[in-house]
């Protein structure tokens, strides 16, 4: 099952015990929903590719008491549409659940229009928000339904490439898991990234290097303990991530980390616009967000003397 899929599953359960909870799709998903607009036809609604009205109608619905969530392609959800969701919800102090595709490079045949790595750093900048990057369809279950019916904005980022590993989240999740220890590197991630950074684990290793691997499924707001605590130990820190470096996961890391002495401190995050087509893996060898590439600068630059 993907991410998509656990999604409307997800709600769909909580919706018979939650009359409150009212879907918008732009134009997306259809299929999966199918089964929640056959038992709640008077909560299903389709806006089409109108997604700036549709976050406005979301907020009339917010004030009149419902439980909106609203989905669609990344770009399209937030950028496209970020003006009203900063007046309509964020000034208004209302309630929503944003939940977007099409995160980075998942719609990577699709061309530049359809790729997003700008929209965390965008939603960072609001009041009352609650960012989500699950890499699992376990954590997105988990998280939606720990924070849901929780006040403010909550954003939901749903990968089409999940990591595929075994990561055990604490209840409630506020911070971040620690999946591996050592004490020559502090690697952070979030998202699918996670199976790059395990496969740099591994590279590592081979060079008789053990490394802390901590994994954030919430990356706001920031709790900095863990990475601190990693970082004080290790001297070195690397962040891996698909978001834009300005405003980005390693941007947050540093700034946390600031008053520690590092003798290493790296982020491989979105540099620049990436024009190019391909598959998603394509797209990030373009971009740098490979294991080769992430073990070999790190050898290079804190090795090289030796």
């Amino acid at each position: 099952m993907n991410l998509r899929v656990q999604f409307a599953q997800t709600v769909h359960e909580l919706s018979h015990h939650d009359e409150n909870l009212v879907v918008m799709v732009g134009d997306i998903s259809h299929g999966i929903f199918k089964p929640f607009a056959e038992d709640y036809p008077e909560r299903y609604y389709n806006i089409g590719i109108c997604e700036p009205s549709m976050v406005s109608v979301g907020a009339g619905l917010s004030k009149a008491g419902l439980n909106p969530v609203l989905h669609t392609i990344a770009p399209f959800l937030i950028e496209r549409s970020f003006e009203q969701i900063k007046l309509d919800f964020a000034y208004q102090n209302q309630n929503v659940n944003l939940v977007s595709v099409g995160g980075t490079f998942d719609y990577s045949q699709l061309g530049c229009s359809h790729h997003c790595y700008s929209d965390v750093s965008m939603m960072k900048q609001l009041p009352n928000t609650k960012i989500f990057l699950p890499g699992s369809t376990e954590e997105f279950d988990l998280l939606f339904r720990q924070n849901y019916a929780s006040p403010g904005i909550k954003y939901y980022r749903l990968t089409e490439n999940p990591h595929g590993a075994d990561v055990q989240l604490t209840r409630p999740v506020k911070s971040g898991t620690l999946l591996k220890q050592g004490g020559d590197l502090t690697i952070v991630t979030t998202g699918s990234q996670l199976k790059t950074c395990l496969a740099v684990c591994d590279l590592l290793q081979k060079k008789k290097l053990d490394v802390d691997l901590i994994y954030l499924s919430q990356i706001w707001p920031f709790d900095p303990d863990l990475i601190r605590s990693s970082v004080q130990k290790t001297g070195s820190l690397l962040v891996v991530s698909e978001l834009h470096e300005n405003g980005g996961l390693f941007d947050q890391c540093l700034k946390n980390c600031v008053d520690i002495k590092l003798d290493f401190a790296q982020g491989f995050e979105i540099k620049d616009f990436v024009r190019a087509y391909g598959s998603y893996y394509d797209l990030c060898d373009e971009a740098g967000l490979t294991s080769e590439n992430i073990s070999r600068y790190f050898l290079e630059k804190k090795y090289s003397c030796e």
